[in-house]
């Protein structure tokens, strides 16, 4: 089986603003596969990685990248043109679940439950904005993943500030009504849904620090639900993958509020596989170690 995947480009780093968190991920993914002696190299995308994948004949690549420039289709695209195999979804599927607000316009399309939103500018009238959304909201640029850039906002006269931080990230911003509950992750490989973890933390919303740093988030996997409703939670997360175009791997985000009604919230197509990531945690609980899963989410491919 290893020897079919050939030689393995493992892309990673880049320049968005989640570049530190790829190289983690990247690491952790070049390590997996050199443990099984799987033929990898490792590739900063910030770099001239264009003259590396041209001159050297890779059978496969890995894509390792977070944000824009590696998870929005631009790779993926070019990879087409290389025709190179590679992990994850293609073009398109990466490129609308990067954009977290024309996601939400899909899903709203089909019906899928999701958090009423908008897009905002410094210029916006806030007070128009907090009626339509009622607060609190959540300001968040559009094109950005790992909470980078989000602020909860809980009164009006702290929406301009919100809308700054955001914008500084140049990209779309977003304002979304907050859902308060209890937050999930579904992770998907092979189009099926991995058990779901349930997310806790003592910090307003789960944001940067919560994700990376803070050593008083909890994950609880399994989650404990009822089997029905979990399952029933897991086929929502796996059509709102499959309704983007997303294909592969991948993470789905939700919230249930205080009545059970789940609110989905973002696909992440190259989730990370830091320490901290959600996706091993919840192959762990399947029976998959994190190096059985590089090789299935390779296979991919």
């Amino acid at each position: 089986m290893k020897k079919k995947f050939g030689k393995v480009a493992v892309l990673m780093g880049g320049n968005s603003a989640e570049r530190d968190i790829s190289l983690q991920t990247g690491q952790a993914i070049l390590a997996a596969l050199l443990r099984q002696n799987v033929e990898a190299i490792g590739i900063d995308t910030a770099h001239q990685f264009i003259t590396e994948l041209t001159e050297t004949p890779y059978d496969r690549v890995f894509i390792a990248l977070h944000g824009r420039g590696g998870e929005d289709g631009t790779v993926q695209g070019l990879l087409e043109q290389l025709g190179i195999p590679y992990t994850g979804s293609g073009v398109l599927g990466s490129a609308l679940a990067m954009d977290k607000f024309r996601t939400k316009d899909l899903w709203q399309g089909k019906g899928l439950p999701t958090p009423i939103s908008t897009l905002v500018t410094p210029k916006s009238n806030f007070n128009q904005i907090a009626k339509q959304l009622v607060l609190p909201i959540m300001i968040k640029p559009a094109l950005e993943g790992s909470s980078v850039g989000m602020t909860k906002v809980n009164q009006i006269d702290e929406l301009a500030d919100a809308v700054s931080t955001a914008a500084q990230f140049n990209c779309e911003v977003m304002a979304e009504h907050y859902i308060k509950g209890v937050e999930y992750t579904a992770a998907i490989l092979h189009n099926t849904a991995l058990p779901l973890i349930r997310l806790e933390t003592p910090r307003d919303f789960y944001d940067f620090t919560a994700k990376y740093s803070e050593s008083s988030t909890s994950y609880i996997c399994p989650v404990a639900l009822p089997h029905a409703q979990e399952k029933a939670l897991q086929e929502l997360a796996m059509q709102a993958f499959l309704s983007i175009g997303a294909s592969g791997w991948g993470r789905v985000d939700f919230i249930t509020d205080e009545t059970g009604q789940p609110w989905l919230i973002e696909v992440n197509t190259v989730p990370g596989m830091t320490d901290h990531s959600l996706v091993p945690m919840a192959a762990k609980v399947a029976g998959i170690n994190f190096d059985e899963l590089v090789l299935r989410i390779l296979a991919t491919a």
